[in-house]
């Protein structure tokens, strides 16, 4: 008896909660930079790093140098701040990164990149502070063998660590960082 009766008050609730004219209720269009998720796994598959960003296409468009322009703090995807966690710590350009969460940013050159860890975690890309870099190291340049339409970032496995990997257009970007020990 109760089972109709609660499926009926869920019905009633739910033909009120979306038959109203609000614009909060509805659902928002798909994002023309969807987010996406990289995970890096030592040989023994534990975590060891997550990067959660927003990956813009390049449509026709010049990408580095004109709408990313050269020698400027990029959040390095699109929409909210790209993020990446680490899941033990490690050492990037010979400097300690404690295990936590970071906002990456870049600054992208004509001959180099620089990459930034930020510790500001749940700003917009565009809240970018300074004042709160942990890490800003040079990251190795090459270029790619073909175009990447959608910007994306992947993990290469290395000797007691790993490469990370920035590609978009015509440029790749990395750098690599070392399990620090203890």
């Amino acid at each position: 008896m109760k089972k109709p009766f609660l499926f009926s008050l869920f019905l009633c609730s739910s033909f009120l909660l979306f038959s109203q004219k609000d614009d909060s209720l509805t659902f928002s269009k798909l994002d023309k930079s969807p987010l996406d998720v990289v995970m890096y796994r030592d040989t023994n598959k534990a975590a060891v790093a997550r990067v959660i960003y927003s990956r813009p296409s390049k449509q026709d468009r010049e990408i580095f140098g004109k709408l990313v322009p050269f020698n400027e703090v990029w959040r390095t995807g699109a929409n909210e701040a790209t993020e990446i966690a680490f899941y033990r710590d490690v050492k990037i350009n010979n400097k300690l990164v404690k295990a936590g969460s970071y906002s990456l940013y870049t600054i992208p050159g004509e001959k180099e990149w620089k990459f930034i860890l930020n510790t500001a975690t749940t700003q917009s890309g565009l809240e970018y502070d300074a004042s709160k870099n942990l890490l800003t190291a040079t990251m190795d340049l090459l270029p790619s063998p073909q175009k990447i339409e959608s910007f994306s970032i992947s993990f290469v496995e290395q000797q007691n660590g790993g490469l990370l990997f920035l590609g978009w257009d015509d440029t790749i970007a990395s750098i690599p960082f070392t399990m620090a020990t203890l």
